[in-house]
Protein backbone atom coordinates (compact mmCIF):
# COMPACT_ATOMS: atom_id res chain seq x y z
CA UNK A 1 0.00 0.00 0.00
CA UNK A 2 1.49 3.38 -0.94
CA UNK A 3 2.40 5.80 1.81
CA UNK A 4 0.68 9.10 2.49
CA UNK A 5 0.42 11.73 -0.23
CA UNK A 6 3.17 14.32 0.22
CA UNK A 7 3.05 17.81 -1.28
CA UNK A 8 5.36 17.24 -4.27
CA UNK A 9 8.61 19.11 -4.66
CA UNK A 10 10.05 19.30 -8.15
CA UNK A 11 13.73 18.48 -8.32
CA UNK A 12 16.12 20.91 -9.98
CA UNK A 13 17.26 20.08 -13.49
CA UNK A 14 20.46 22.06 -13.00
CA UNK A 15 23.21 20.01 -11.42
CA UNK A 16 25.89 21.84 -9.44
CA UNK A 17 29.52 21.07 -10.10
CA UNK A 18 30.56 22.45 -6.72
CA UNK A 19 28.91 23.60 -3.49
CA UNK A 20 30.04 24.19 0.07
CA UNK A 21 27.84 21.48 1.62
CA UNK A 22 25.98 18.44 0.32
CA UNK A 23 23.11 17.24 2.51
CA UNK A 24 22.25 13.57 1.97
CA UNK A 25 18.57 12.93 2.62
CA UNK A 26 15.63 15.30 2.19
CA UNK A 27 13.62 14.44 5.26
CA UNK A 28 12.71 17.13 7.77
CA UNK A 29 16.16 17.16 9.38
CA UNK A 30 18.02 17.29 6.07
CA UNK A 31 15.71 19.94 4.63
CA UNK A 32 15.98 22.02 7.81
CA UNK A 33 19.76 21.75 7.71
CA UNK A 34 19.78 22.88 4.08
CA UNK A 35 17.56 25.86 4.87
CA UNK A 36 19.72 26.97 7.77
CA UNK A 37 22.92 26.64 5.74
CA UNK A 38 21.46 28.47 2.74
CA UNK A 39 20.27 31.29 4.97
CA UNK A 40 23.81 31.50 6.34
CA UNK A 41 25.02 32.18 2.80
CA UNK A 42 26.52 28.79 1.99
CA UNK A 43 26.10 27.00 -1.32
CA UNK A 44 24.08 23.88 -0.59
CA UNK A 45 22.84 20.82 -2.45
CA UNK A 46 20.01 18.86 -0.81
CA UNK A 47 19.98 15.44 -2.46
CA UNK A 48 17.64 12.49 -2.02
CA UNK A 49 17.43 9.09 -3.68
CA UNK A 50 13.65 9.54 -3.92
CA UNK A 51 11.63 12.64 -3.20
CA UNK A 52 11.40 15.25 -0.48
CA UNK A 53 9.85 13.98 2.76
CA UNK A 54 8.77 10.65 1.29
CA UNK A 55 9.82 8.37 4.12
CA UNK A 56 9.43 8.73 7.90
CA UNK A 57 9.18 12.52 7.82
CA UNK A 58 5.73 12.17 6.24
CA UNK A 59 4.72 8.95 8.02
CA UNK A 60 4.83 10.03 11.66
CA UNK A 61 2.01 11.11 13.94
CA UNK A 62 2.71 14.84 13.55
CA UNK A 63 3.22 15.79 17.19
CA UNK A 64 5.49 18.68 18.14
CA UNK A 65 5.94 17.97 21.80
CA UNK A 66 8.07 19.03 24.69
CA UNK A 67 6.13 16.78 27.05
CA UNK A 68 7.79 13.49 28.04
CA UNK A 69 10.94 14.25 26.07
CA UNK A 70 14.19 12.64 27.04
CA UNK A 71 15.81 15.28 29.30
CA UNK A 72 18.82 15.35 26.99
CA UNK A 73 16.60 16.60 24.17
CA UNK A 74 14.74 19.32 26.07
CA UNK A 75 17.03 22.29 25.27
CA UNK A 76 16.99 21.43 21.57
CA UNK A 77 13.23 20.87 21.59
CA UNK A 78 12.72 24.28 23.20
CA UNK A 79 14.57 25.84 20.28
CA UNK A 80 12.52 23.75 17.84
CA UNK A 81 9.28 25.09 19.32
CA UNK A 82 10.50 28.63 18.68
CA UNK A 83 11.41 27.77 15.09
CA UNK A 84 8.09 26.00 14.41
CA UNK A 85 6.10 28.99 15.62
CA UNK A 86 7.64 31.13 12.87
CA UNK A 87 8.01 28.52 10.16
CA UNK A 88 4.91 29.35 8.08
CA UNK A 89 6.00 32.96 7.80
CA UNK A 90 9.61 32.03 7.20
CA UNK A 91 8.85 29.55 4.43
CA UNK A 92 5.85 31.38 2.98
CA UNK A 93 3.95 28.08 3.01
CA UNK A 94 1.44 26.21 5.14
CA UNK A 95 2.96 23.56 7.42
CA UNK A 96 -0.25 22.90 9.33
CA UNK A 97 1.32 24.25 12.53
CA UNK A 98 -1.21 24.55 15.35
CA UNK A 99 -0.65 25.07 19.06
CA UNK A 100 -3.38 22.65 20.06
CA UNK A 101 -1.97 21.28 23.31
CA UNK A 102 -1.27 17.69 24.32
CA UNK A 103 -3.13 15.54 26.85
CA UNK A 104 -1.38 12.55 28.44
CA UNK A 105 -4.05 10.46 30.16
CA UNK A 106 -2.43 8.46 32.96
CA UNK A 107 -3.93 5.14 34.00
CA UNK A 108 -2.49 5.05 37.52
CA UNK A 109 -1.34 7.31 40.32
CA UNK A 110 2.14 5.88 39.86
CA UNK A 111 2.30 7.06 36.24
CA UNK A 112 0.86 10.45 37.15
CA UNK A 113 3.52 10.85 39.85
CA UNK A 114 6.27 9.81 37.43
CA UNK A 115 5.01 12.40 34.95
CA UNK A 116 5.13 15.08 37.65
CA UNK A 117 8.72 14.08 38.39
CA UNK A 118 9.57 14.43 34.71
CA UNK A 119 8.08 17.94 34.69
CA UNK A 120 10.94 19.13 36.90
CA UNK A 121 13.07 18.96 33.74
CA UNK A 122 11.24 22.04 32.44
CA UNK A 123 12.30 24.32 35.27
CA UNK A 124 13.48 27.59 33.76
CA UNK A 125 11.60 27.19 30.47
CA UNK A 126 8.48 29.16 31.50
CA UNK A 127 6.20 26.43 30.19
CA UNK A 128 3.13 25.92 32.36
CA UNK A 129 1.28 22.61 32.44
CA UNK A 130 -1.75 21.41 34.35
CA UNK A 131 -2.43 18.24 36.28
CA UNK A 132 -6.08 17.38 35.70
CA UNK A 133 -8.31 15.34 37.94
CA UNK A 134 -10.59 12.82 36.19
CA UNK A 135 -13.48 15.30 36.29
CA UNK A 136 -11.31 18.15 34.99
CA UNK A 137 -10.14 15.89 32.17
CA UNK A 138 -13.76 15.30 31.15
CA UNK A 139 -14.39 19.04 31.25
CA UNK A 140 -11.48 19.56 28.84
CA UNK A 141 -11.99 16.78 26.28
CA UNK A 142 -15.62 15.82 26.77
CA UNK A 143 -17.20 12.45 27.59
CA UNK A 144 -14.88 9.47 27.26
CA UNK A 145 -14.38 5.96 28.56
CA UNK A 146 -10.68 5.99 29.41
CA UNK A 147 -10.07 4.75 32.94
CA UNK A 148 -7.63 7.14 34.53
CA UNK A 149 -6.13 8.59 37.67
CA UNK A 150 -5.89 11.98 36.01
CA UNK A 151 -4.06 13.61 33.14
CA UNK A 152 -1.21 15.90 32.32
CA UNK A 153 -2.16 18.76 29.98
CA UNK A 154 0.53 20.82 28.23
CA UNK A 155 -1.07 23.67 26.25
CA UNK A 156 2.28 24.65 24.73
CA UNK A 157 2.63 21.44 22.71
CA UNK A 158 1.69 21.58 19.05
CA UNK A 159 1.01 19.69 15.85
CA UNK A 160 1.78 20.11 12.15
CA UNK A 161 1.12 18.24 8.93
CA UNK A 162 3.93 15.78 8.13
CA UNK A 163 2.79 15.62 4.51
CA UNK A 164 3.26 19.40 4.13
CA UNK A 165 6.03 20.54 6.45
CA UNK A 166 9.18 19.06 4.91
CA UNK A 167 8.12 20.16 1.43
CA UNK A 168 7.63 23.72 2.70
CA UNK A 169 11.09 23.74 4.28
CA UNK A 170 12.79 22.33 1.18
CA UNK A 171 11.11 24.90 -1.07
CA UNK A 172 12.26 27.66 1.28
CA UNK A 173 15.82 26.32 1.13
CA UNK A 174 15.66 26.42 -2.67
CA UNK A 175 14.37 30.00 -2.56
CA UNK A 176 17.46 30.86 -0.53
CA UNK A 177 19.70 29.35 -3.20
CA UNK A 178 19.96 25.66 -2.33
CA UNK A 179 19.83 23.02 -5.06
CA UNK A 180 17.10 20.43 -4.45
CA UNK A 181 18.02 17.20 -6.21
CA UNK A 182 15.38 14.46 -6.23
CA UNK A 183 15.88 10.90 -7.51
CA UNK A 184 19.56 11.64 -7.12
CA UNK A 185 21.11 9.09 -4.79
CA UNK A 186 24.42 9.98 -3.18
CA UNK A 187 26.50 6.81 -3.55
CA UNK A 188 29.29 7.94 -1.27
CA UNK A 189 32.01 10.52 -0.85
CA UNK A 190 35.63 11.18 -1.71
CA UNK A 191 38.37 12.44 0.57
CA UNK A 192 41.82 13.92 0.19
CA UNK A 193 44.21 13.78 3.15
CA UNK A 194 41.29 12.80 5.40
CA UNK A 195 39.05 15.67 4.31
CA UNK A 196 35.77 15.59 2.40
CA UNK A 197 36.31 16.78 -1.16
CA UNK A 198 33.29 15.52 -3.11
CA UNK A 199 29.98 13.69 -3.02
CA UNK A 200 29.50 11.00 -5.66
CA UNK A 201 25.91 10.91 -6.90
CA UNK A 202 24.18 8.91 -9.59
CA UNK A 203 24.09 12.10 -11.69
CA UNK A 204 27.74 12.91 -11.24
CA UNK A 205 30.27 14.33 -8.80
CA UNK A 206 29.67 17.41 -6.66
CA UNK A 207 32.78 18.97 -5.19
CA UNK A 208 32.22 20.08 -1.60
CA UNK A 209 33.95 20.80 1.68
CA UNK A 210 31.33 19.29 3.96
CA UNK A 211 28.82 16.45 3.83
CA UNK A 212 25.84 16.04 6.17
CA UNK A 213 24.35 12.54 6.19
CA UNK A 214 20.70 12.89 7.22
CA UNK A 215 19.49 9.70 5.59
CA UNK A 216 17.31 8.32 8.38
CA UNK A 217 17.09 4.55 8.28
CA UNK A 218 19.63 4.40 5.43
CA UNK A 219 22.40 6.17 7.34
CA UNK A 220 23.97 3.05 8.82
CA UNK A 221 24.33 1.47 5.37
CA UNK A 222 25.73 4.66 3.82
CA UNK A 223 28.38 5.10 6.50
CA UNK A 224 29.26 1.43 6.63
CA UNK A 225 30.35 1.66 2.99
CA UNK A 226 33.07 4.01 4.28
CA UNK A 227 34.03 1.83 7.27
CA UNK A 228 32.21 4.02 9.79
CA UNK A 229 30.16 2.08 12.30
CA UNK A 230 26.99 3.79 13.49
CA UNK A 231 24.86 1.55 15.76
CA UNK A 232 21.33 2.07 14.53
CA UNK A 233 18.35 -0.17 13.86
CA UNK A 234 15.06 0.46 12.09
CA UNK A 235 11.68 -0.20 13.66
CA UNK A 236 8.52 -0.47 11.57
CA UNK A 237 5.73 1.77 12.82
CA UNK A 238 2.15 1.70 11.50
CA UNK A 239 -0.48 4.44 11.59
CA UNK A 240 -4.02 4.79 10.36
CA UNK A 241 -5.80 7.85 9.05
CA UNK A 242 -9.56 8.37 9.34
CA UNK A 243 -12.08 10.26 7.30
CA UNK A 244 -13.28 13.48 9.03
CA UNK A 245 -14.66 12.94 12.54
CA UNK A 246 -16.98 15.48 14.16
CA UNK A 247 -17.06 16.18 17.88
CA UNK A 248 -13.76 14.59 18.89
CA UNK A 249 -11.18 16.46 21.01
CA UNK A 250 -8.96 18.95 19.21
CA UNK A 251 -5.90 18.29 21.36
CA UNK A 252 -3.18 15.77 20.64
CA UNK A 253 -3.97 12.90 22.98
CA UNK A 254 -2.16 9.90 24.41
CA UNK A 255 -3.43 6.92 26.42
CA UNK A 256 -1.95 3.53 27.26
CA UNK A 257 -3.75 2.15 24.19
CA UNK A 258 -3.36 4.79 21.48
CA UNK A 259 -2.35 8.31 20.53
CA UNK A 260 -3.75 10.69 17.92
CA UNK A 261 -3.45 13.99 16.11
CA UNK A 262 -6.30 15.86 14.51
CA UNK A 263 -5.54 16.53 10.86
CA UNK A 264 -6.24 19.69 8.88
CA UNK A 265 -8.87 17.81 6.88
CA UNK A 266 -10.85 16.96 10.02
CA UNK A 267 -9.68 13.35 10.16
CA UNK A 268 -7.33 11.87 12.73
CA UNK A 269 -3.97 10.15 12.44
CA UNK A 270 -3.88 7.38 15.06
CA UNK A 271 -1.20 5.02 16.28
CA UNK A 272 -0.78 2.67 19.19
CA UNK A 273 1.20 -0.48 19.75
CA UNK A 274 1.62 -1.22 16.05
CA UNK A 275 5.41 -1.50 16.17
CA UNK A 276 7.56 -4.29 14.78
CA UNK A 277 11.31 -4.78 14.86
CA UNK A 278 12.15 -6.78 11.76
CA UNK A 279 15.03 -9.14 12.51
CA UNK A 280 17.86 -8.33 10.09
CA UNK A 281 21.63 -8.93 10.17
CA UNK A 282 22.16 -5.66 12.06
CA UNK A 283 19.83 -6.95 14.79
CA UNK A 284 22.49 -9.48 15.71
CA UNK A 285 25.40 -7.19 14.97
CA UNK A 286 24.14 -4.65 17.52
CA UNK A 287 22.37 -7.05 19.89
CA UNK A 288 24.33 -6.19 23.03
CA UNK A 289 24.09 -2.44 22.40
CA UNK A 290 20.30 -2.59 22.11
CA UNK A 291 19.55 -4.89 25.05
CA UNK A 292 17.92 -2.03 27.02
CA UNK A 293 15.22 -1.95 24.33
CA UNK A 294 13.95 -5.32 25.56
CA UNK A 295 11.77 -3.31 27.95
CA UNK A 296 10.28 -1.00 25.33
CA UNK A 297 7.28 -1.17 23.03
CA UNK A 298 9.48 -1.23 19.93
CA UNK A 299 10.79 -4.73 20.49
CA UNK A 300 7.96 -6.81 18.96
CA UNK A 301 10.19 -9.02 16.85
CA UNK A 302 9.34 -10.21 13.37
CA UNK A 303 11.32 -12.54 11.15
CA UNK A 304 10.69 -12.71 7.42
CA UNK A 305 11.74 -11.63 3.96
CA UNK A 306 13.35 -8.41 5.25
CA UNK A 307 16.16 -10.45 6.81
CA UNK A 308 17.14 -12.06 3.52
CA UNK A 309 16.68 -8.83 1.59
CA UNK A 310 19.12 -6.97 3.83
CA UNK A 311 21.50 -9.95 3.96
CA UNK A 312 21.75 -9.79 0.16
CA UNK A 313 22.19 -6.01 0.03
CA UNK A 314 25.68 -5.01 -1.03
CA UNK A 315 27.75 -3.29 1.67
CA UNK A 316 30.68 -2.35 -0.58
CA UNK A 317 29.31 -1.12 -3.89
CA UNK A 318 31.35 0.65 -6.54
CA UNK A 319 30.90 4.39 -6.91
CA UNK A 320 30.71 3.83 -10.67
CA UNK A 321 27.75 1.48 -10.43
CA UNK A 322 24.27 1.52 -8.95
CA UNK A 323 24.11 1.69 -5.17
CA UNK A 324 21.44 0.05 -2.99
CA UNK A 325 19.79 3.47 -2.71
CA UNK A 326 18.93 3.40 -6.40
CA UNK A 327 17.12 0.08 -6.15
CA UNK A 328 14.70 1.30 -3.49
CA UNK A 329 13.81 4.92 -4.04
CA UNK A 330 11.26 5.06 -1.21
CA UNK A 331 11.04 2.58 1.65
CA UNK A 332 7.33 1.75 1.88
CA UNK A 333 7.02 -1.17 4.30
CA UNK A 334 3.88 -3.22 4.77
CA UNK A 335 1.65 -1.92 7.59
CA UNK A 336 1.39 -4.12 10.65
CA UNK A 337 -1.99 -5.80 11.03
CA UNK A 338 -4.27 -4.44 13.75
CA UNK A 339 -5.41 -1.05 12.48
CA UNK A 340 -9.07 -2.09 12.41
CA UNK A 341 -8.84 -3.32 15.99
CA UNK A 342 -7.08 -0.10 17.01
CA UNK A 343 -9.92 2.03 15.68
CA UNK A 344 -12.39 -0.17 17.57
CA UNK A 345 -10.48 0.63 20.78
CA UNK A 346 -10.65 4.34 20.03
CA UNK A 347 -14.40 4.17 19.34
CA UNK A 348 -14.94 2.26 22.58
CA UNK A 349 -13.29 5.08 24.54
CA UNK A 350 -14.58 8.05 22.52
CA UNK A 351 -18.17 7.97 21.20
CA UNK A 352 -17.36 10.53 18.47
CA UNK A 353 -15.46 7.75 16.66
CA UNK A 354 -18.39 5.32 16.68
CA UNK A 355 -18.90 5.68 12.93
CA UNK A 356 -15.34 6.61 11.98
CA UNK A 357 -13.86 4.92 8.92
CA UNK A 358 -10.26 4.28 7.99
CA UNK A 359 -9.15 6.26 4.94
CA UNK A 360 -5.59 4.97 4.76
CA UNK A 361 -3.02 2.83 6.53
CA UNK A 362 0.73 3.13 6.15
CA UNK A 363 4.01 2.14 7.76
CA UNK A 364 7.45 3.69 7.95
CA UNK A 365 10.87 2.90 9.39
CA UNK A 366 11.91 4.74 12.54
CA UNK A 367 15.68 5.00 13.00
CA UNK A 368 16.65 4.17 16.61
CA UNK A 369 19.94 4.57 18.43
CA UNK A 370 20.80 2.45 21.50
CA UNK A 371 20.07 5.35 23.90
CA UNK A 372 17.07 6.62 21.91
CA UNK A 373 18.44 10.12 21.36
CA UNK A 374 19.64 11.53 18.02
CA UNK A 375 23.14 11.61 16.65
CA UNK A 376 23.85 15.19 15.55
CA UNK A 377 27.57 15.43 15.22
CA UNK A 378 30.77 15.72 13.29
CA UNK A 379 32.57 12.43 12.67
CA UNK A 380 36.12 13.11 13.71
CA UNK A 381 37.82 10.48 11.57
CA UNK A 382 36.83 12.34 8.38
CA UNK A 383 37.14 16.13 8.40
CA UNK A 384 33.99 17.76 7.02
CA UNK A 385 31.77 14.70 7.57
CA UNK A 386 28.69 15.17 9.75
CA UNK A 387 25.75 12.96 10.64
CA UNK A 388 22.16 13.79 11.62
CA UNK A 389 20.21 10.62 12.29
CA UNK A 390 18.79 8.27 14.92
CA UNK A 391 15.82 10.48 15.72
CA UNK A 392 14.26 7.54 17.59
CA UNK A 393 10.59 8.46 16.97
CA UNK A 394 11.19 12.04 18.10
CA UNK A 395 12.36 13.51 14.81
CA UNK A 396 9.42 15.42 13.35
CA UNK A 397 8.99 17.85 16.22
CA UNK A 398 12.68 18.31 16.90
CA UNK A 399 13.64 18.39 13.20
CA UNK A 400 13.91 22.16 12.70
CA UNK A 401 16.05 22.52 15.82
CA UNK A 402 18.22 19.63 14.71
CA UNK A 403 18.74 21.39 11.38
CA UNK A 404 19.80 24.56 13.16
CA UNK A 405 22.27 22.67 15.34
CA UNK A 406 23.73 20.87 12.33
CA UNK A 407 24.22 24.18 10.52
CA UNK A 408 26.02 25.52 13.59
CA UNK A 409 28.33 22.52 13.67
CA UNK A 410 29.09 22.70 9.95
CA UNK A 411 29.79 26.43 9.95
CA UNK A 412 31.64 26.55 13.25
CA UNK A 413 29.13 28.94 14.84
CA UNK A 414 28.40 28.78 18.55
CA UNK A 415 25.93 25.89 18.80
CA UNK A 416 22.35 26.79 19.60
CA UNK A 417 22.49 24.19 22.41
CA UNK A 418 25.19 22.03 23.92
CA UNK A 419 25.74 19.25 21.33
CA UNK A 420 27.53 16.92 23.75
CA UNK A 421 24.57 14.53 24.34
CA UNK A 422 24.29 13.97 20.58
CA UNK A 423 27.96 13.36 19.77
CA UNK A 424 28.87 10.41 17.55
CA UNK A 425 31.79 9.48 19.81
CA UNK A 426 29.45 8.49 22.66
CA UNK A 427 29.02 5.08 21.05
CA UNK A 428 32.71 4.31 21.63
CA UNK A 429 33.72 6.30 24.71
CA UNK A 430 31.96 4.22 27.35
CA UNK A 431 28.88 6.41 27.74
CA UNK A 432 25.99 4.28 29.12
CA UNK A 433 23.44 3.54 26.42
CA UNK A 434 20.17 3.87 28.32
CA UNK A 435 16.87 5.00 26.80
CA UNK A 436 14.43 6.82 29.07
CA UNK A 437 11.65 4.36 29.86
CA UNK A 438 8.90 6.98 30.29
CA UNK A 439 8.95 7.96 26.60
Amino acid sequence: MPGPFVIPVRGDEDFPAEVDVVVVGAGIVGASTALELAEAGLRVALSDKGGVGQEQSSRNLGWIRMTQRDPREIPLMAESLRIWANLDRRTGRDTGFNQCGLVFIESSEKKLTRHLQWYKNLEGYQLTSQVLSPSQLTDLIGPHGVENAGAFYSPYDCRAEPQKATSAIAEAARKKGAFVLTECAVRGFETTNGKITAAITERGTIKCRSLVVAAGGWTNLFLRRHNIDLPQVNVRSTLLRTYPVAGAPNQNLNTDEFGWRKRDDGGYSIGGGLWRTDLVPNSFRYLTRFLPFTTTRAVNLSFGATFFKEMMTSKNWSMDDKSPFEYERVADPTPVSGTDELLVKVAKRFPAFANARIKQRWAGYVDFTPDAVPTLSAIDQVSGLHVATGMSAHGFGIGPGAGRLMADLVTGRTPIVDPTPFRFSRFADGTPMRPIKTL
